[in-house]
């Protein structure tokens, strides 16, 4: 059994990731919906699923859960989208870029 990562959208716009075992997510969302589990989503409910991604592999599914939660919010916006030239461009370095020596 593999494993789904997931994102939710909360009342107050801000995204939540998570993860569950197997497909079938819609049980995990109708559990954060219900209050069942008290932390993030608890006081930002109704939350609406906008993305989820099966991993075979559990290593996979936590490693790619890790990274999403890292990302910004425009560049988490462009995977929803499925905008895939935006994800590469959210990607670049901005700040802090290494600059040539004169």
């Amino acid at each position: 059994m593999g494993i789904s990562v997931y994102m939710l959208k909360c009342a107050d716009g801000s995204f939540y990731i998570g993860s569950a075992t197997g497909e079938d997510v819609s049980k995990r969302v109708d559990e954060h919906n219900a209050g069942a589990y008290q932390g993030y989503t608890y006081s930002r409910r109704p939350v609406v699923l906008v993305w989820s991604e099966y991993f075979d592999r559990i290593t996979d599914g936590i490693a790619a859960e890790r990274q999403l939660k890292g990302w910004s919010r425009a560049k988490k916006e462009a995977l929803i989208r499925s905008d895939w030239k935006a994800v590469s461009y959210f990607s670049q370095r901005r700040a802090g870029a290494v600059r040539p020596k004169k």
